[in-house]
């Protein structure tokens, strides 16, 4: 994959982590908070994180 490929999938997981911590947030506002929900997304967080660390390392960052 080119640079761009690389900042392109950067750019997707940090907006995938926003879009999961704004979900964990509102779950958290719930009366009765899903508890393996919010595991599920914040394993998806570190997952998406390892990818950006992956991504930056291929760029030579």
């Amino acid at each position: 994959m080119g640079k761009k490929n690389h900042q392109k999938t950067i750019r997707s997981l940090m907006k995938r982590i926003d879009e999961h911590r704004e979900k964990i947030r509102k779950e958290y506002e719930k009366e009765r908070p899903d508890q393996g929900l919010i595991h599920h997304w914040e394993a998806e967080i570190n997952a998406f994180d390892k990818g950006i660390k992956q991504a930056y390392k291929r760029l030579g960052r």
